[in-house]
């Protein structure tokens, strides 16, 4: 497929971009956005960049798996570092702004790691997109150096997808799969249980072939979300019973299906504008 000339010149300036930094470290989740910045990474520097992956309870094994795996295939360097999120009572409270303690733990983590190997920088996958809409935690990496060139060069969601795929990269069109954390309306606890329940969950439907998808966990309901254009076939396709029960066995006491239909962000729906926190 040929690209169109302005995604062309910002592909040029990503290269640009890492072709200018001695060694790079990125903060890789394995999602489309993180991992064309550490495809852009390695095709400029090599072994000078290293891809780090976060795991905590808010991120699925499913998915750890997946980031190993797209990081194998890029051919960069990839280490696990542990996050320990859930133990401030800052973050488990679940407020507006919980990202942003997510994204501090992250960060303190890389910083310190990126300075005891001597990777100048951090960077993200945050993109344009995201500095439109109510991203909290993208100020936590501010605060602490990290760069986002994605971002910086103003590349869109759609534009990271097409590039991705320009590129070949088998995963452009890999669904996005924010933590777990963002599953439950604001406010309402956070545990290890309960991101175990509702990630075990959605695994579930994952495997029924539904995608793209969210469980939102409020209370002990389930409420699932889908495609609009799919509910029906949803309905006459799926044993209700069989999920009700299986949904059950995890905790769940009650299941419901969300008749306005998937819509990625759409606990932040009643957030206004003043509570931006970058």
């Amino acid at each position: 497929m040929a690209m169109h000339e302005s995604l062309e010149q910002k592909r040029a300036a990503l290269h640009a971009f890492f072709q200018r930094q001695a060694r790079v470290l990125v903060a890789y989740s394995g999602g489309v956005d993180s991992a064309l910045v550490a495809w852009l990474a390695y095709q400029a520097l090599g072994e000078q960049a290293l891809a780090v992956t976060a795991v905590s309870p808010s991120l699925l094994p499913e998915d750890l798996d997946v980031a190993q795996a797209q990081a194998e295939w890029i051919g960069i360097r990839h280490e696990l570092v542990y996050t320990h999120e859930l133990e401030n009572p800052d973050y488990a409270s679940n407020p507006i702004n919980r990202c942003y303690f997510c994204k501090q733990e992250l960060h303190d983590t890389l910083k310190p790691l990126a300075q005891a190997r001597g990777f100048a920088h951090v960077v993200d996958g945050v993109n344009a997109d995201d500095l439109r809409d109510y991203r909290p935690g993208i100020q936590a990496g501010r605060e602490r150096g990290a760069q986002s060139p994605l971002a910086e060069l103003g590349l869109s969601k759609l534009e990271v997808r097409k590039l991705s795929r320009y590129l070949g990269l088998p995963w452009w069109d890999r669904p996005a799969q924010p933590c777990l954390s963002s599953r439950f309306p604001y406010g309402e606890a956070i545990t290890v249980d309960k991101l175990h329940r509702v990630g075990r969950a959605e695994v579930y439907l994952r495997n029924l072939g539904w995608q793209p998808l969210r469980v939102r966990s409020i209370g002990d309901t389930a409420r699932i979300e889908l495609p609009a254009g799919r509910l029906a076939e949803f309905v006459a396709q799926t044993d209700l019973p069989a999920l009700v029960a299986v949904f059950r066995s995890f905790g769940f006491t009650t299941v419901t299906l969300d008749l306005e239909g998937f819509r990625s962000g759409k606990l932040n729906q009643g957030l206004v504008q003043s509570h931006r926190f970058y």
